[in-house]
């Protein structure tokens, strides 16, 4: 049910004025009433010039809608701004008939403010007191999403959570990166993908199912067509293109596979990694030696893994060495400064700072193999892994995400879809629409 500050105040209003004119219906002054009531309400609504999205785990029933809401926001020119650290990361937007009326269709718990109200936030905020800050938000980012067409026997939890969250995106493959066409978009996400050339080194167990065979022979009829003999070539090459638009100022999100297998490919150029069975000839006898770490975004000092056999890339994976069960996996989200580190301040807002671990492929990060200058901003210390980490490469930023479905514990090939409606409150969602709003951020606010 929706609540609100204004519609509540304005029942009691009418009831109250209801309640009188019944008791006055037969006086002559029921007209200076009525218009004595009405002018109480115009006032009222005068007052009211703010709209605050809550998120905090009390007051917000959709927090993942919310974001939408934002989005929708900033489409319309509206003015937003990011309350870090206040009551769970908050919007304060500026009022508008329209927006309201949209927070009520989608089901976004809203709460209408009079602009001293207002001030009176931001004044808190403000104080050197307080861990908060707020940021402007100024456009809504244009997004791409790096996915293979047709049905593919997994699913992708930032495909879904954009879709839930009615924040609009765009496909694109590999065609469109070797054509530049990342310079159209603000946030790319890299969908659940192997960038070795390895075919998500499905080999052991897949190798005979029919989703397995169609996906390679239509990844070599892609790579044939853009000009490459191997899939690892053309892989490569997206890899190089990818990593060129946020040295450039690009915002990149990947989860799962797409991390680690990114960050092997750019440490591999030049080095064939990848065994027979993937591209028809052997790989380079001693290929670990001649691995560059100085390439890559996050990882260093890892061991790849050279058996086809094995369902890991390499060292940087923990999915292998975890010893915990279900009911305990759980990470903690740093606390950060929010004066000072505003933006991992911003990819960290949640309801609460203990999420539910999740696995995948690549489900975390030993981190031993993090570079120093990466920050993990999530960690389960029960395992001793990095969860959630971000970075800074040139101009641009990228954070890595590791588990397949935040919703979805063992998420396997095939399992049906996680049904967001199930779960609108879900904080390991949430953290992935922390990074769709990254981009709209005002630069100069951002102090990290």
């Amino acid at each position: 049910m929706m609540t609100t500050t204004f519609l509540s105040d304005e029942n009691r209003l009418k009831k109250a004025q209801e309640t009188f004119i019944e008791n006055i219906k037969s006086s002559k002054a029921v007209k200076t009433v009525l218009l004595l009531s009405f002018f109480m309400l115009m006032a009222f609504q005068a007052k009211a010039s703010k709209v605050l999205i809550p998120m905090d785990a009390e007051t917000q029933g959709n927090h993942l809608k919310a974001y939408g809401i934002v989005y929708y926001s900033l489409e319309n020119q509206l003015s937003v701004n990011w309350l870090l650290n206040y009551r769970g990361g908050s919007f304060l937007i500026s009022d508008s008939e329209k927006l309201r009326k949209e927070c009520l269709i989608r089901g976004v718990d809203f709460e209408l403010i009079s602009d001293s109200k207002a001030e009176d936030i931001l004044t808190e905020i403000s104080s050197p007191s307080k861990n908060m800050e707020s940021v402007s938000l100024e456009k809504a980012p244009k997004i791409a999403v790096y996915s293979p067409s047709g049905n593919k026997p997994w699913d992708d939890a930032v495909t879904m959570a954009l879709t839930y969250a009615e924040i609009p995106y765009e496909t694109i493959y590999d065609t469109e990166v070797l054509n530049d066409a990342l310079l159209l978009y603000d946030w790319l996400h890299l969908h659940h993908e192997d960038f070795t050339g390895q075919y998500g080194k499905f080999y052991r167990a897949f190798r005979t199912a029919p989703w397995y065979i169609e996906e390679k022979k239509e990844a070599e009829r892609l790579a044939d067509e853009l000009g490459y003999s191997k899939v690892s070539e053309e892989k490569l090459d997206v890899a190089l293109k990818i990593r060129d638009y946020v040295v450039g100022g690009g915002f990149m999100f990947a989860m799962c596979s797409a991390t680690d297998s990114f960050d092997i490919a750019l440490a591999a150029e030049g080095v064939d990694i990848a065994e027979a069975m993937f591209d028809g000839d052997p790989s380079d006898p001693g290929y670990q030696s001649k691995i560059d770490f100085n390439k890559t975004f996050a990882f260093t000092n890892f061991e790849l893994e050279r058996s086809p056999m094995v369902y890991e890339f390499s060292s940087i994976d923990m999915t292998s060495k975890r010893q915990i069960p279900k009911e305990s996996d759980y990470f903690t989200l740093m606390d950060y400064s929010a004066k000072w580190d505003v933006v991992p301040t911003m990819l960290t807002q949640n309801h609460t700072r203990l999420v539910k671990g999740f696995m995948g492929q690549t489900t975390s990060y030993d981190p031993k193999t993090v570079k120093p200058g990466v920050l993990i901003m999530g960690e389960s210390k029960l395992n001793g892994e990095a969860r959630y980490i971000h970075g800074i490469k040139g101009k641009g930023f990228f954070t890595f995400y590791g588990g397949h479905d935040p919703e979805d514990y063992q998420h396997r090939v095939g399992d049906p879809k996680t049904e967001l409606e199930l779960h609108p409150n879900s904080p390991g969602y949430r953290l992935i629409l922390n990074n769709v709003l990254f981009p709209a951020a005002k630069k100069k606010e951002q102090k990290t």
